[in-house]
């Protein structure tokens, strides 16, 4: 019988210090914002897009004499919103890229069939084999593959499978704003034309007051939106996540080049699919079983 000498335990995935004495895998995968505050985050985000919708749709569009002007902006607005809306519910329910926890056992190490010095990682936290470009999220408690950040604002972390969604949500957001913002100066033109009588159903300091609101709405939701297009853009253009920036990492892998990146996050050549929330969305389908002494078809 001869002794086989037991595999060495896989090393813990290397960690560059901050200044304040944490890993860079922590700093850059935490924040202050834990599930049960992202999930108030995620339901905020939804009333505040309804509230700019009601504002724009009752307060602004239906009182106005110009059915055209309703009619065009109304619907403009709306398919904005449910673009917007649609695009955050995909990035909080995707994948991001979830490694499974606790995969790395003996019978998965063996299936990997590795070569002589190859080296893998293993994250401490949640005992999973770590690949290549993947980061643990100290609030989804799990490592993520390309893992760009955690967005309280969709309770979930932005990775390789959602990340396009997330894009195509701040954009239809700083449209909806811009859209908000250029009809609120529209209105507040009219009303002081018209001297607050026939502007709106409202009384006028209601009026007054849900305009404001809606204005710094949009301003606040513009700025934010469009400063994290940019970054996502810049991104995904540079083939380098938000964490690996953060972190100053090496590239160990190949880069794409612009349209390569572009083109593996939206999948496929440019085209209007890019902008379609609703591309791989599919219904599960109920599997019925034939009832007895039913006849039965083949082709």
């Amino acid at each position: 019988m001869t002794a086989t000498t037991p595999r060495p335990p896989l090393p813990p995935r290397p960690t560059r210090p901050t200044g304040d004495g944490s890993s860079a895998t922590a700093a850059a995968g935490s924040a202050p914002c834990g599930p049960g505050c992202g999930m108030i985050c995620a339901v905020l985000t939804w009333l505040l897009v309804v509230y700019a919708d009601f504002v724009v749709t009752f307060v602004m569009l239906l009182p106005s004499k110009d059915f055209w002007y309703s009619v065009v902006n109304g619907v403009v607005f709306n398919c904005l919103a449910v673009l917007a809306l649609s695009s955050h519910l995909r990035t909080m329910l995707t994948d991001p890229g979830a490694v499974p926890k606790g995969n790395a056992t003996k019978e998965y190490m063996e299936s990997l069939q590795l070569k002589p010095g190859e080296v893998i990682y293993k994250c401490p936290k949640c005992c999973c084999v770590k690949p290549e470009r993947a980061h643990h999220c100290s609030i989804c408690k799990r490592c993520i593959r390309k893992m760009d950040h955690h967005c309280p604002w969709v309770n979930n972390c932005v990775g390789e499978k959602n990340q396009r969604f997330f894009v195509l949500f701040t954009m239809y957001i700083a449209l909806a704003s811009v859209h908000a913002l250029v009809l609120c100066g529209l209105q507040f033109i009219a009303c002081v034309r018209g001297q607050w009588t026939e502007c709106s159903d409202f009384s006028p300091p209601v009026t007054v007051i849900l305009l404001i609101f809606l204005c710094l709405e949009g301003l606040l939701f513009f700025t934010f939106t469009a400063v994290m297009f940019g970054t996502q853009i810049h991104s995904i253009c540079n083939d380098e996540t938000e964490i690996e920036r953060l972190k100053s990492e090496k590239p160990t892998w190949e880069r794409r080049l612009r349209w390569e990146g572009m083109k593996s996050v939206f999948g496929g050549p440019p085209s209007l699919l890019w902008m379609n929330p609703f591309v791989g969305f599919r219904f599960r389908r109920l599997q019925t079983r034939p009832r007895k002494g039913a006849p039965e078809f083949s082709v």
